[in-house]
């Protein structure tokens, strides 16, 4: 791979948009580095947006060269710095030590050398400095860019996955993304760390925060499956992971959920079809998931099946408006793709936008008491409206009233 001088390197640094800003405000400081990631993806020639910081001077000072909102991490002496509409994490150069295995690191200052030499594969130990008489100057562990350039993925030292084995987990979201095979020892590192059952000394929130950025990603299925590939899934459950039969029904699925709706609660439901409802809660619990994504996750995952009986029953918009009534839009897209897509796709994309124009108000003002019947005479009105039985306040408020009176 050839690398590109010091100058282009600076000048493709400051052609994305946050890098012309730190740039104009670091150019004088010889001691801070875009780091990482983003210098990964910039030999790859992609766009990174996200930028990381490493200073190794005064990480105080250089939060005050860049103005902007601060927050400060305490934990591991870390900021976040938001300038314009960019925002920065910024960390100290260091080095960690583990306490024991899945132990969270304690951290030191140090070199930048010895900096990149901790972290998770050599592809991410990469430095640009940004400013001094070296700008634009690459860093790297001795073996980053030819890993980079034959598309590996290489731990750094032989007791990476011990030390944190969240890195198993990171190993199978870059693999994904990237697109890169597991470098041969890697790989056979990552099958003694399984075998030992590493995973099982991380807590189970730092667990469930690596597995939420794996359903986060650009292609999540595909992160998913890579998981598998690794051996990964089965260390969250026995019975957790995309399988290669279910492979159809995810794409179908993802291509039902509507585009405004990130996937990430759809593919967790993906993995999870085979566990219980109730140990299933249980798992999200301690993988430590919001009470609403475990919720919609538990429900895609454990009644696919069932929704899917009932839209394949429906005949009727407003039959298919009822099956699928207050449902999260992840379970009805994973039920449309095990057979009733139409149905499924119609709710999804068109019936349940549509709204009534009267509301129970206008009943009560008709004369109809408070209690259920304003309730069914508001569905009934729905149902006729779906079915394009009706359109307009008026028809709308005569359907409403006939089904409320008649229930007496």
């Amino acid at each position: 791979m050839d690398i590109p001088p010091p100058p282009a390197l600076l000048d493709m640094v400051r052609r994305l948009g946050p890098g012309r800003v730190l740039i104009e405000r670091l150019r004088e400081r010889a001691d801070v580095y875009v780091v990482g990631g983003a210098v990964r993806d910039l030999l790859l020639g992609k766009a990174p947006t996200d930028l990381d910081l490493a200073v190794e001077g005064d990480g105080e000072a250089l939060v005050a060269d860049l103005g902007g909102r601060v927050v400060r991490h305490e934990r591991f002496g870390t900021w976040t710095v938001a300038v314009d509409r960019f925002s920065y994490d910024i960390a100290r150069t260091r080095t960690e030590t583990y306490a024991h295995p899945g132990a969270l690191p304690d951290v030191a200052p140090a070199a930048l050398s010895e900096d990149l030499a901790r972290r998770d594969f050599t592809v991410n130990a990469l430095a640009v400095a940004l400013g001094g008489p070296h700008a634009g100057a690459l860093t790297a562990e001795p073996r980053a860019v030819d890993d980079l350039a034959r598309g590996w993925l290489r731990v750094l030292h032989d007791e990476s996955f011990r030390d944190d084995p969240t890195r198993l987990l990171r190993l199978a979201r870059y693999a994904s993304r990237l697109g890169f095979a597991v470098e041969p020892h890697t790989a056979e590192l990552a099958e003694g760390a399984m075998a030992d059952r590493a995973l099982e000394t991380v807590s189970g929130p730092r667990i469930g925060a690596e597995l939420r950025l794996l359903a986060s990603e650009p292609e999540p299925l595909d992160a998913l499956l890579s998981l598998n590939k690794l051996g990964l899934a089965a260390a969250i459950d026995p019975r957790f992971g995309v399988a290669a039969e279910d492979v159809g029904v995810a794409r179908r699925a993802q291509t039902l959920l509507p585009a405004e709706l990130p996937p990430d609660r759809l593919v967790m439901a993906l993995a999870a079809r085979r566990i219980p409802a109730s140990e299933l809660g249980e798992l999200l619990d301690r993988l430590a998931f919001e009470a609403d994504d475990q919720a919609t996750i538990v429900a895609a995952a454990t009644r696919a099946q069932e929704i899917a009986e009932a839209l394949t029953g429906a005949r009727r918009p407003s039959e298919v408006a009822e099956s699928a009534a207050g449902l999260p839009p992840e379970l009805v897209a994973l039920a449309g793709a095990l057979g009733p897509m139409e149905p499924a796709q119609a709710w999804l994309e068109q019936l349940r936008q549509v709204r009534l124009e009267i509301s129970g108000s206008d009943l009560l003002d008709a004369g109809i008491d408070q209690g259920p019947a304003v309730g069914r005479g508001l569905r009934a009105a729905l149902a006729a409206k779906l079915d394009g039985e009706i359109q307009g306040r008026e028809a709308e408020l005569a359907v409403a009233l006939e089904a409320a009176r008649a229930t007496g």
